[in-house]
């Protein structure tokens, strides 16, 4: 089966490649991960891997050519089609490389979240060998630094093959199954458990739709312990799992304080701070809360707070990823902030007055977010420098605003945008904000929706601040920050210059700009832009 290689993306501002150098020529066998070729970016040189192991059956690009990420460079015939003709022994493959894919198959792929993630968790298969599935029906889970999602099946077939099991972490683009017709021998053939060395003794177990579930051995407990249900599943993430891993800690003993029962990070590292590294051996029969307990949420966090303290907890992958995000955007970015004070009271009268009509009529709650992504187009519309990006010393004017939404969820952050949110009515505009934000809460979001935002809105208001000072979305040039909608007694000055004193319903924004490329002057402009849309809001909502 030929096996498309790509140009990679080695960072969120990098868009393009240069060859400098091929490892193997067309007609080589390589093994997967063994090095291919290099690569030269204006941030970092690098080898890139084989995707798969087989024969290099094709190179697309010659050495010292230039070109964009996701551009197939080559091509890999994998092990198992053509490997006899190829002059592949066969000795020592897993039966799965060797299982050749009904005539016509589609190959399922792990798909890219977003433009900093290059690798995924399958956390969750949601279909076994041989079942047939429909288009666009979920297919597997997977889990990233950013996004838990379930990835629905590229066309409509049987599943003849899975290639990668739960719980394994591959590259993106990388095949994780084969969706076709009904092959001989394919629910037998299926996919077969890899076993490392020592994963028995381990207490390496398969769950029914749940992954793997990592933990040393220990006496089985009396009774089931407090993370563990009826039917001795343990409800974790990847990162916890790897958490577990690392410290030699037993699940089983974490009480989870998350959705049914979930044990979360802040789990692990709770218990981690109180009894230490491997101390789920040894105190194998201690007490722990239970999760059924009434306010156990409440008890979980004040033991953080008050354990915490001196305490040195591993650093988790999403946050070591976050914080090379955020220390290379300030890198590259000169930021200023200018934070401006806007008169919400029209518009927090019209949503008073017609929210019932309008969820009733549209399907969709009526919240502010609408008309500030509406006011934050026109504004962008008219100052489109603030809708740019810097790239190769040039300034890239975007032919539409991709507008990137922040959503905070239980296990982390991520941006789902609107696309050509210009060209969309209110009603358009708010159904778009609402079934991406719910889509992302529920694991639906499809990863080309979560990536490629020109311009970013984030509500750190929703905690009651009066305003943030965010961190640019790279490679955008500008972030507009919520503060929160409060009362205020403000000064009115009416047509013949007579002030009087009035509660309004009043809101801080602020935006954080990339200086190279956005002077105050131009910051100054947009946001008085943005201010009389929403002051002066005349338009129907639908």
């Amino acid at each position: 089966m030929p096996t498309d290689v790509i140009m990679p993306q080695m960072g969120e501002s990098i868009f393009e490649g240069t060859i400098t150098r091929w490892l193997k020529k067309a007609g080589d066998a390589v093994e997967k991960d063994e090095p291919l070729f290099e690569i030269s970016t204006d941030k970092v040189d690098a080898e890139i891997p084989s995707p798969v192991a087989g024969v290099l059956s094709e190179i697309k690009v010659p050495e010292g050519e230039t070109v964009q990420v996701n551009t197939v460079v080559a091509v890999v015939l994998e092990q198992g089609i053509g490997s006899r003709e190829q002059g592949i022994g066969t000795e020592g493959l897993r039966s799965e490389e060797l299982a050749t894919p009904a005539a016509g198959g589609v190959d399922v792929v792990m798909p890219q979240m977003g433009e900093s993630i290059f690798e995924g968790t399958i956390t969750r298969w949601l279909k076994k060998a041989g079942d047939a599935v429909e288009k666009d029906e979920p297919l597997f889970e997977i889990s990233t630094d950013k996004v838990d999602a379930e990835i629905p099946a590229p066309v409509a077939g049987v599943l003849t093959e899975i290639k990668i099991p739960e719980g394994e972490t591959v590259q993106i683009n990388t095949v994780v199954a084969v969706i076709g017709g009904q092959g001989p021998g394919n629910r037998e053939q299926g996919i077969e458990k890899r076993e490392g060395p020592g994963t028995r003794d381990q207490g390496l177990e398969k769950h029914e739709g749940l992954g793997t579930d990592f933990g040393p051995t220990v006496a089985a407990p009396e009774a089931l312990p407090p993370g563990v249900n009826g039917r001795g599943r343990i409800r974790s993430s990847p990162l916890v799992r790897k958490i577990a891993e690392e410290h030699k800690l037993d699940l089983r003993r974490v009480a989870g304080t998350g959705s049914e029962g979930r044990i979360t990070k802040e789990d692990v590292l709770r218990y981690l701070s109180e009894h230490g590294p491997g101390s789920a051996v040894v105190a194998a029969s201690a007490p722990a809360l239970s999760r059924t307990d009434a306010g156990a949420s409440e008890r979980a966090a004040a033991a953080q707070a008050s354990t915490l303290p001196g305490k040195v907890v591993p650093l988790s992958r999403m946050r070591a990823i976050i914080a090379e995000r955020m220390v290379e955007s300030v890198a590259i970015s000169p930021h200023v902030y200018t934070v401006y004070k806007i008169d919400m009271t029209r518009i927090a009268r019209l949503r008073e007055r017609e929210k019932g009509r309008f969820e009733f009529q549209h399907g969709v709650k009526l919240t502010y977010m609408p008309f500030i992504a509406a006011a934050a187009a026109e504004a962008l519309r008219r100052y489109p420098i603030v809708n740019a990006s810097l790239k190769d010393g040039s300034i890239h004017y975007h032919a539409h605003v991709d507008l990137g939404i922040a959503v905070a969820l239980e296990w982390g952050l991520i941006v789902p945008v609107v696309r050509q949110a210009e060209t969309l009515s209110f009603v358009e505009l708010a159904k778009a904000m609402a079934d991406l934000a719910e889509r992302a809460r529920t694991k639906k979001l499809k990863p080309e929706e979560a990536t490629g935002s020109t311009f970013t809105l984030t509500n750190s208001g929703v905690f009651g601040g009066e305003f943030g000072t965010p961190i640019i979305n790279q490679p955008e040039s500008a972030i507009l920050a919520i503060g929160g909608l409060k009362k205020e007694a403000v000064v009115l000055t009416d047509a013949e210059g007579n002030d009087t004193i009035g509660v309004r319903a009043m809101q801080s924004y602020c935006l954080g700009f990339d200086h190279r490329l956005i002077d105050g002057a131009d910051g100054g402009k947009f946001m008085s832009a943005f201010k009389r849309v929403l002051e002066g809001w005349d338009r129907e909502i639908g």
